[in-house]
């Protein structure tokens, strides 16, 4: 049965300015050259402005209504030739990012030869049959990037058969796989760890004590190995202290990524470009917006004088309005970036101030003990806007101070709170559990009881299983997996 009733609803929505906003504040620094000049290429009214240009006048319409236009259009304007959409516009075809004041300088490119090259190399060094040859293609096809084969043999021959339609028996790519195996980074074409560290310890030709232990370790009590059992193993193979330390520093020298020797060679430098700079002047904090990569912009003239063009016209033919009404989406497209632009850069400088004045004892000394507890909230109060926007900001932005360079969201840390009641951030108490760590001995690590009953000396009252935590939070294993022999 249907009904009909008025119904009164509270509803927000973005509009197109406001989601363009908020996605250019996700955009860090670094990548805000490539977004505007993916801008100007899809909207030809957009352009960068050039200092030695002369400054056009503001917005000759940005108060004029279009039926104040009655003129003549200009003669030597053609509509047909601007409709046109049969030729790709100039601006599509061609970028033109330098200024003639720009010298003109060729960057050298750099070639690596990667794994997978490295392996190819040598499998035609071997004197092989067509059918082996591409089996052995096929099996460095399915290496991952540490080196490592992550199917079977069975799974090689129905892949060959049902991609590449070539059928082979299991024992030939069970062959192949082991040819594999010989060659260089050892351990390359294991199936498992515990696979690669046994090729690489079978091909040491110097034979050493040592060596027969880590082999047999390897071979024989591999989880117990790698859980750090070591009474287990000295009891099962009657070793000494010494001679348990020897047989593990010969498995530490091997390489449990083979395939990752290559890939580090190929990877350049990875350099943080800050989205901020903070500097110490006399003890006063001075920020500065980095804007290197945001270029002054304006909207192209030419694009006002077809609308003057347009509008003036007397013969509003459909053709006219529809090109009129491509000129004004344009335009006012290239507005609304441009002032999207200028509202980022101060949303971000806004947000980083606040978090300065807010942080201003950390970032005049760099003391990690320093930090106050802070979250989006405390930021979001400060500057009058959502969590959301703040979040937005933080998110992918670096600052750079005195004292290095530093993802903006790791200033934001939980709260805890010490026995004389007062607020300290979770931020300075990993520094101090990662002070205990440093300096705890190797052979009895210390464990999280323990570090728990420590930071309660120091005042920090927290429970073993926050200490696991902000343990695990920094990347470091249990107390088993840190002892040393």
């Amino acid at each position: 049965m249907l009904r009909q009733r008025l119904e009164q609803k509270l509803l927000q929505k973005l509009s197109p300015q406001q989601i363009q906003l908020m996605k250019l504040l996700q955009v860090p620094a670094i990548a805000m050259e490539q977004r505007i000049k993916q801008e100007i290429e899809e909207n030809p009214a957009l352009e960068e402005f050039e200092e030695e240009e002369k400054d056009f006048e503001d917005d000759p319409f940005e108060e004029q209504e279009e039926t104040e236009f009655e003129e003549k259009v200009e003669d030597d304007f053609s509509l047909d030739d601007y409709l046109d959409g049969d030729e790709t516009p100039d601006y599509k075809l061609s970028a033109n990012n330098t200024s003639r004041d720009d010298e003109d300088r060729q960057v050298p490119f750099v070639s690596h030869t990667t794994f997978y090259d490295g392996l190819e190399e040598q499998l035609h060094m071997r004197r092989l049959s067509e059918s082996d040859r591409s089996i052995g293609e096929f099996i460095i096809g399915n290496l991952d990037e540490n080196g490592y084969l992550k199917r079977d043999a069975a799974a090689l021959v129905n892949d060959l058969a049902f991609t590449q339609n070539i059928i082979v028996r299991k024992e030939d790519v069970a062959r192949m796989i082991k040819l594999i195996q010989q060659f260089d980074p050892p351990g390359v074409g294991a199936f498992d760890l515990k696979e690669c560290l046994a090729l690489q310890l079978n091909r040491i030709e110097k034979e050493s004590v040592p060596l027969s232990n880590a082999r047999l370790i390897i071979d024989r009590m591999f989880d117990e190995f790698t859980k750090k059992h070591y009474e287990k193993i000295k009891k099962k193979f009657v070793l000494t202290d010494d001679d348990l330390k020897d047989a593990i520093d010969v498995i530490l020298s091997l390489n449990p990524k083979p395939g990752s020797t290559f890939a580090d060679s190929s990877k350049g430098s990875e350099h943080v470009f800050p989205d901020f700079t903070i500097l110490n002047e006399d003890g006063e904090l001075v920020l500065v917006l980095n804007s290197k990569n945001v270029p002054e912009l304006r909207v192209n003239r030419t694009y006002f004088d077809m609308l003057e063009s347009y509008a003036k016209s007397k013969n509003q033919d459909a053709k006219t309005k529809e090109a009129l009404q491509f000129v004004k989406q344009k335009i006012d497209s290239a507005r609304w970036f441009i002032d999207a632009i200028k509202q980022r850069q101060n949303t971000l400088f806004v947000t980083m101030s606040a978090i300065m004045s807010y942080q201003e004892d950390y970032f005049l000394t760099g003391d990690d003990t320093r930090l106050r507890p802070m979250i989006l909230k405390d930021i979001a109060d400060l500057v009058g806007l959502d969590i959301s926007t703040i979040s937005r900001v933080a998110s992918s932005k670096y600052v750079q101070t005195d004292f290095g360079t530093f993802l903006l969201k790791s200033f934001f840390s939980e709260s805890m709170q010490t026995e004389s009641g007062e607020e300290v951030s979770s931020r300075e108490i990993k520094s101090i559990l990662t002070d205990l760590l440093s300096s705890e001995d190797k052979k009895k690590p210390i464990t999280d009881e323990v570090l728990a009953a420590q930071l309660k000396e120091k005042g920090y009252n927290i429970a073993r299983r926050t200490v696991a935590k902000y343990r695990e939070q920094l990347n470091i294993p249990v107390a088993r997996l840190r002892k040393e022999i």
